[in-house]
């Protein structure tokens, strides 16, 4: 079972944590499959709802890659980017296990085919004095993208899980804004539902080939 869309923004932060770290008011930028990027100011973070487990009881929503002080916009891309990735590799079959640090939780990414763990997103971003740059998004980007499936093709006559995997699709282009990837899914979606043989990078290509 995956999460619907929208789960983020019917499901923010604890107000514990919300509290704790002083980011009430904060702006959720992404949210798909329980994935998503929120900001407040100079701040920037990961937001990740763990998987549904009907044997034990739900945690809520959690933060993970909490970065205080944004260098520019381009960062806080690499957190759109990132998360649309992890949200894609979600619906196509990997786990997102959160393992909880403080207020905060790292991410473990997880082959269930091999039950390996593929790639770790730290609780915090690296400091300023972190030796060689440490996990930034981009760097944690570059390394997931590359990785397999997970396992065969998700269901893709599902419209929630196509719109979905076609949005995360659209928000890992770093020449798209937020509102534009959104109207390019819509359409990729609208695409593949007319020619049953367009698969989601196919439809989406095909969408934006028709905008030019």
């Amino acid at each position: 079972m995956q999460r619907p869309p929208g789960y983020l923004a019917a499901n923010p932060l604890p107000p514990g944590i919300v509290g704790a770290l002083g980011l009430g008011g904060y702006q959720l930028l992404a949210d798909l499959a329980g994935v998503g990027v929120g900001r407040l100011g100079a701040q920037a973070f990961l937001l990740i709802a763990p998987d549904p487990d009907p044997n034990l009881p739900e945690v809520g929503t959690q933060i993970a890659l909490h970065h205080r002080r944004l260098k520019d916009e381009a960062e806080l891309g690499s957190f759109t980017q990132l998360a649309a990735q992890l949200g894609y590799l979600r619906l196509s079959g990997y786990r997102l296990a959160l393992e909880r640090s403080g207020l905060r939780s790292k991410v473990n990414l997880v082959n269930p085919a091999t039950g390996a763990i593929a790639a770790t997103i730290p609780d915090r971003y690296p400091g300023l004095l972190s030796f060689g740059g440490g996990s930034t998004a981009g760097r944690l980007l570059a390394g997931v993208r590359g990785l397999p499936p997970a396992g065969p093709p998700p269901d893709l006559q599902n419209s929630e899980l196509m719109g979905q995997i076609l949005l995360a699709l659209a928000l890992r282009d770093d020449t798209l804004g937020g509102a534009q990837a959104a109207e390019l899914a819509d359409r990729a979606l609208e695409l593949a539902r007319a020619d049953g043989t367009l698969d989601p990078p196919a439809a989406l290509e095909a969408a934006k080939h028709e905008a030019g």
